[in-house]
């Protein structure tokens, strides 16, 4: 049986080694606003998101709708032949019980039980939409309102509604988790508003990690492999929001791709943790915003 935790991590690691990062381009030729099943409509997540996006850039689909060869078959299609299957990740939460040498579960001092937690996983395959024929209207349309990208007042909006604090003026874009705010050079600094958009994204995404949110260590030095993976972590959440948002804006990336191959090749399942916390990092912001806007609402 194949490493996945390997082989996920060396196609990530062939493409920063390219000197491009997976998740800078391919949202900008999306239709939807990420990687999802065709029939289901269910988003991929994690790091299924960023095996999506480079097969999708790699081989030029416009489609985000992608399905196993099975759903193929049962929504009345098929795989042309010679179509290349892409491989996605199942992963599942699971609680193992900690074994004693008589092959008994260990308790604690309470008597209770000594449990850790795991995940169940495997490989599996799919194909994009644009590999198969006779797929009915409901699998090719994307059925996902397409992301023309957000107006600056609904991005300002948008950012308000989290409750992050935003200071602009200077001339760094940083985090400081000391003061739990946020410093922006002013709009101006930037080449293009969405350059503005995908850098305040990113720096969200390190605001994410506070004690009081989402609690990620974040008091590392630059060269540090815990620093890499802060930067990996906000650097992913920032794609996915890009993505979701309509923003094409650079993200901040060339600088630590060196510090990221050293970690992901260092550690096989790096891009797993991170893409994970990032999945979680961009959810939170997007759940502050959404229930910021309730509230308003009512």
């Amino acid at each position: 049986m194949s490493d996945i935790y390997q082989t996920v991590t060396d196609r990530i690691v062939a493409e920063l080694e390219k000197g491009t990062a997976p998740w800078v381009k391919p949202w900008k030729d999306m239709r939807g606003s990420g990687p999802h099943n065709a029939i289901s409509r269910r988003p991929y997540s994690g790091v299924n998101v960023l095996l999506l996006w480079i097969t999708a850039a790699a081989r030029g689909y416009t489609s985000d709708g992608w399905l196993t060869f099975k759903q193929v078959g049962e929504a009345g299609g098929h795989v042309r032949k010679g179509e290349k299957a892409t491989q996605v990740v199942f992963v599942k939460p699971i609680t193992i019980s900690e074994k004693g040498d008589d092959g008994k579960p260990k308790t604690d001092e309470n008597g209770d039980v000594i449990e850790h937690g795991a995940y169940l996983m495997r490989g599996y395959y799919v194909f994009n939409t644009e590999q198969c024929d006779g797929l009915p209207a409901r699998a090719t349309s994307s059925g996902i309102k397409i992301p023309d990208g957000i107006a600056d007042p609904e991005f300002d909006d948008y950012v308000a509604r989290t409750g992050a604090i935003v200071k602009h003026g200077g001339n760094r874009a940083c985090y400081a988790p000391s003061l739990d705010q946020i410093a922006m050079p002013v709009r101006g600094a930037f080449e293009t508003p969405s350059d503005y958009k995908a850098t305040l994204l990113h720096e969200l995404s390190h605001w994410t990690g506070h004690k009081s949110r989402l609690d990620r260590n974040l008091r590392n030095r630059f060269g540090d492999a815990e620093y890499a993976m802060e930067e990996l972590i906000a650097e992913l959440s920032a794609a996915y929001l890009c993505a979701e948002l309509g923003v094409d804006g650079k993200l901040q990336h060339a600088s630590y791709v060196d510090h990221w191959l050293t970690v992901l090749k260092k550690d096989k399942k790096a891009i797993f943790t991170a893409a994970s916390a990032a999945q979680k990092s961009a959810d939170f912001i997007r759940a502050a915003a959404s229930q910021e806007a309730v509230a308003v609402a009512a």
